[in-house]
């Protein structure tokens, strides 16, 4: 069989990434999209069915009955790999929380160079969900009572971890009913380790409930943990105004990209080039100054807060050295791929290491402290600077658009009533009424198997169409800023009446941008305000809301949508399923399949699902919403209602002839 050849728009959807795609093929270099199209992924270990968690495998198992040497069943197999994908991605977003946790200890001590509480308020705010004074006492030793508090999640023994009394009262009970509390965040993660271990859990079902509970121990822990401390350091987001794509990078200056997924350290990268002698020292170098751009969840920390451009998405990493522009690539940890040090080799760019948990072979190892963070921050913007020199010809996309990120739940909160009478009570309101149908969270990654940002966009674009309020966090938001919708005028005319009401009247964007992957806690919190607020239910599972990963492909997204599953959401994967199995060759292989759908509903009225087409998946989430709607006794979804006025009594005597219009309205005779 012929192999298919592919054409860069085959790839991506993004016209500045096809542009540099083609670059690549000239310059006869590999990219993740080519390595991708080159390499055909295991069909037994895509869909769960490997095991080689011991020496006496790796064990295939591709038969009816077929087990491992020690006699493992294939629903063992694919619950094992799938608690420990669940288990590396909640140990990844919480040892960010970790990190985050011992800086703000730093911070409230006076022992991190050019950090300060940022949002006192925040702060005030959080440590009263846990019952720490706040009163007469400083800034900073909330700080340090609060710092110490979340410290303690990570290696608490028993009990329950704290935050989870920030979740609905009734979802609380669920998880306390079902046994899957989380004690500590780093138990959870190692009990998970040592139940897939040769000789330990055998049951799935069994399995598959602590996959639930270490999830729940990064979403409702560390993720929770690393936003609120983000908030408390670097600001709690609010809309402002940045840019997205490859055309934001400049001719005339050092351009660093920051990339990866620790604020600490891009914040602090923002802040040192902006600094006077920074500056002057890159005009010296015959720059006009310095022009930082994010790549990924570090693109989301500083646009949400500074308005700093995002270079891109997870897929732009290596884009973004082909341009020829990029002096300095700072990366700390999370999807960084290894092949950027050899992609540098063939420009002047430097690949800078900056965490002690990572190092690339190859790279410029320059190790970030938070205790002397500006003093690093200058050292590695110093050797960017010294780098600019060395640039080459360059290839820089036009391409870029404008955006409006930073819908944090506060501000939600704010813009639906200001500081009066800020609430939710006007979201609800709408979904109530039907101008909102629905909510939809599409999130999570870029994915080289699917065309990049294609499935994202399209996903939101049908569910604008249909009314539903989309909000998005990660790889997604950029997807979708990079395609210009994230403007308050942004495709209006192509979204449903009643949404198009709401974001006219309120002036948003048709889609929110949320944040980055830890951020999803953000999600969670909005659906508990919506709860608290009333009239959408008592618990998340009743909010007609959908969670969608479109392009997912990390271990993070597995964990992510097993701690929303556990919410209450209906969660929906694009692609393929990683315990697919062969349904139509064996009989046992679909049991934790449907686990993951029918018992996880049963258990938690929330399922997840892999689905690869995107108009089905669209049409289960239509589907979802609407039941939910029903189940709540809200008006069966009609947009020709709206669009017209706002009031619904309005809306009814338009209906009327003019004459009974009058006498309605008048009190005068109909004749």
């Amino acid at each position: 069989m012929a192999k298919k050849e592919y054409r860069p728009e085959d790839y991506t959807a993004d016209p500045a990434a096809q542009q540099m795609i083609i670059r690549a093929e000239e310059l006869g270099i590999d990219t993740a999209f080519t390595r991708a199209s080159n390499m055909s992924p295991c069909p037994i270990g895509g869909a769960g069915m490997c095991c080689k968690l011991c020496g006496m495998g790796p064990c295939r198992l591709t038969k009816d009955g077929q087990t491992g040497v020690c006699g493992a069943t294939i629903d063992t197999i694919q619950a094992r790999n799938f608690i420990r994908a669940v288990a590396a991605g909640a140990a990844a977003h919480s040892d960010h929380g970790r990190d985050m946790a011992f800086t703000l200890k730093a911070v409230a001590n006076g022992e991190a160079e050019g950090y300060v509480i940022r949002d006192v308020a925040k702060l005030r705010t959080v440590a009263q969900f846990y019952d720490i004074p706040i009163e007469g006492r400083s800034p900073s030793e909330i700080a340090n009572d609060l710092a110490d508090l979340y410290i303690a999640q990570f290696g608490q023994q028993k009990g329950e971890i704290v935050l989870l009394k920030r979740a609905p009262l009734k979802r609380q009970k669920v998880w306390q009913e079902t046994g899957v509390v989380p004690r500590g965040v780093d138990r959870e993660t190692v009990e998970a380790l040592h139940r897939t271990h040769i000789g330990d859990d055998q049951d799935y079902e069994h399995l598959l409930q602590h996959a639930i509970r270490t999830a729940l121990a990064d979403g409702w822990g560390g993720s929770l943990i690393a936003t609120d401390v983000s908030d408390i350091l670097f600001g709690t987001p609010a809309p402002v105004l940045g840019q997205a794509n490859l055309g934001v990078l400049r001719e005339d200056m050092v351009n660093v990209v920051v990339h990866g997924h620790e604020p600490t350290l891009s914040q602090m990268v923002v802040a040192a080039s902006q600094a006077p002698d920074i500056i002057a020292y890159a005009k010296s170098k015959g720059a006009a100054g310095i022009n930082l751009s994010g790549i990924c969840c570090t693109a989301n920390e500083i646009l949400m807060r500074q308005g700093i451009p995002a270079a891109g998405n997870f897929l732009h990493q290596e884009l973004s050295i082909l341009t020829g522009a990029v002096e300095a690539m700072v990366v700390d940890v999370q999807c960084i791929m290894q092949a950027l040090v050899q992609l540098a080799e063939n420009f002047h760019t430097k690949i800078i290491t900056t965490s002690p948990k990572v190092k690339i072979r190859g790279a410029t190892h320059i190790e970030f402290d938070e205790h002397k963070a500006l003093t690093v921050a200058k050292e590695i913007l110093r050797t960017a600077i010294d780098n600019f020199e060395n640039r080459g010809k360059t290839h820089i996309p036009q391409e870029r658009e404008n955006l409006i990120p930073g819908f944090s739940h506060e501000y939600i909160n704010y813009m639906l009533g200001g500081n009066y009478r800020g609430s939710f009570r006007p979201l609800n309101d709408a979904v109530m009424s039907g101008r909102i149908r629905g909510v939809a969270a599409i999130v999570g990654c870029n994915n080289p198997r699917s065309k990049q940002d294609w499935l994202h966009n399209y996903v939101a674009a049908e569910l604008l169409k249909q009314d539903v309020l989309v909000v998005e966090t990660g790889c997604g938001a950029i997807a979708s800023a990079k395609l210009g919708l994230l403007l308050g005028e942004a495709g209006l005319e192509k979204v449903g009446p009643g949404l198009r009401e709401i974001c006219e009247t309120v002036g948003i964007p048709p889609i929110l941008h949320m944040g980055s992957c830890v951020d999803n806690t953000r999600i969670l919190t909005v659906l508990t305000q919506m709860v608290e607020t009333g009239g959408l239910g008592d618990d998340i599972d009743q909010v007609p809301a959908v969670g969608l990963a479109p392009e997912w492909m990390s271990e993070k997204a597995l964990s992510i949508g097993s701690y929303c599953v556990a919410s209450g959401a209906y969660v929906i994967f694009g692609g393929s399923s990683p315990v697919s199995g062969m349904p139509d060759k064996m009989d046992d292989s679909d049991l934790v399949l449907n686990f993951l759908s029918e018992g996880w509903e049963e258990l938690y009225g929330g399922k997840m699902e892999f689905i690869a087409d995107p108009d089905e998946m669209i049409a289960h989430t239509l589907a979802h919403i609407d039941k939910k709607r029903a189940a709540l006794g809200l008006p069966v979804y009609h947009p020709e209602q709206f669009g017209r006025s706002g009031d619904a009594r309005m809306i009814d005597l338009e209906q009327l002839p003019i004459a009974k219009r009058r006498a309605a309205l008048y009190g005068v005779p109909a004749g």
